[in-house]
């Protein structure tokens, strides 16, 4: 059940059942490839960075040598403002350093792996738990935030690797309350960077996004606007049960969707990667990459602006939590890829089934689709 191996240029631990194969880095914690088994499908929704195996990525950040999957940030963002004397490495800690394994077990019928950091910039410690079972086709994660005072920002970094096809990933998620334009200029062209979308534009739809040629765009279908990388974030209805994203591919036959806790993970930001930076190590050729950061932040600034007023906060919007060294802080979090019949489009409804043991996801075509699916999880609290 366990091994450890080099997986694309990093040492990497794995956990597997029948219906899912994964691999986490332990330099960074990131965790990919994530292959979903559907009978003789293999299905490997994430993207892995093109510069991995090479040579030069050995001089990179381990975050950029290892970009891949899903990771965990503490603090979420870029950090280059200090926070209270602290300065903290891009998407924090828990996305550069070193993953040391506590636990490789069967539990209850449950594959788990768990693995652990220290951090030295906030002292504290961030316990990673990745879950399997091995009738589900889900992965189930949990942070748990030790010993840390104060005010934090963070999330998961997940990004999904579209097939070289313009328009066939269909993207949607539950209601959010409010979506936001990157108050900034995210790329910078003298730098070769390129964006697309108008600066600090507010928007109540992800089919209606207004860009700098003052005309708008469908953000829900994806890949699109190759040459240009965007970010926009929306944060969801703080009061709903749960909140989701979700990317259809009907040629394809599957859906990858990412459920969470709103309370925990109050947003999500959106990264429309298709090619728009020109700098080392992108290098024009990170393309069709969509990343799902599910997050409690503001934006992928940091800590200090996150944790500072600003246009989701002063509306009542969490971006930073306070947190107890007393009490651990927990960060449950899942996503899942499964099967879809044929004519089922846009996901329209993804929730709980009556017996709360199922995802129910219903498409815009009126397809139905019910897995299973632990919704406890999401709702641990230590």
């Amino acid at each position: 059940m366990t091994s450890t191996q080099r997986v694309h240029g990093a040492l990497s631990y794995s956990l597997r059942t029948d219906k899912v194969q994964l691999w986490v880095t332990q330099d960074g914690g990131q965790l990919a490839p994530v292959v979903f088994l559907h009978g003789a499908r293999r299905v490997q929704p994430f993207s892995i960075a093109p510069w991995c195996e090479e040579a030069e990525a050995r001089k990179l950040p381990v975050i950029l040598r290892v970009l891949r999957g899903d990771f965990f940030c503490l603090p979420f963002g870029g950090n280059e403002k200090p926070f209270r004397g602290e300065r903290h490495p891009l998407h924090g800690e828990t996305a550069n350093g070193r993953w040391n394994k506590v636990a490789q077990k069967s539990e209850r019928g449950l594959r788990v792996l768990g693995l652990s950091l220290r951090t030295r910039i906030r002292k504290g410690r961030v316990d990673k738990e990745i879950v399997l079972d091995p009738s589900h086709h889900v992965v189930y994660q949990r942070h748990t935030i030790r010993g840390m005072k104060g005010p934090m920002c963070y999330g998961h970094h997940a990004m999904l690797q579209f097939p070289a096809r313009e328009g066939c990933g269909l993207l949607s998620t539950s209601r959010f309350v409010v979506g936001r334009t990157a108050p900034r200029r995210f790329e910078d062209p003298p730098s070769g960077g390129y964006s697309l979308l108008s600066r600090d534009a507010e928007f109540g739809s992800l089919q209606r996004v207004p860009t700098t040629t003052w005309d708008n765009v469908d953000l829900s279908v994806y890949p699109a606007r190759r040459g240009f990388e965007d970010l926009v974030q929306v944060v969801h209805d703080p009061t709903s049960e749960h909140a989701w994203f979700a990317v259809s591919f009907p040629r394809e036959r599957h859906v990858w969707f990412s459920v969470k806790n709103p309370r925990v993970l109050s947003g999500t930001v959106l990264w429309f990667s298709n090619g728009g930076r020109h700098y080392p190590p992108w290098n024009g050729r990170h393309v069709g990459v969509l990343g799902v950061e599910d997050v409690t932040s503001f934006f992928h600034y940091g800590l200090a602006e996150s944790a500072a007023p600003n246009p989701f906060s002063e509306r009542g919007l969490r971006t930073s939590v306070n947190l107890d060294p007393d009490r651990p802080h927990v960060v449950p979090y899942a996503f899942a890829c499964v099967s879809i019949p044929a004519r089922f489009d846009r996901v329209a409804e993804l929730h709980r089934s009556d017996d709360g043991k199922k995802a129910v996801l219903l498409s815009t075509s009126g397809k139905r689709v019910s897995v299973p699916f632990d919704w406890g999880f999401l709702e641990h609290d230590v």
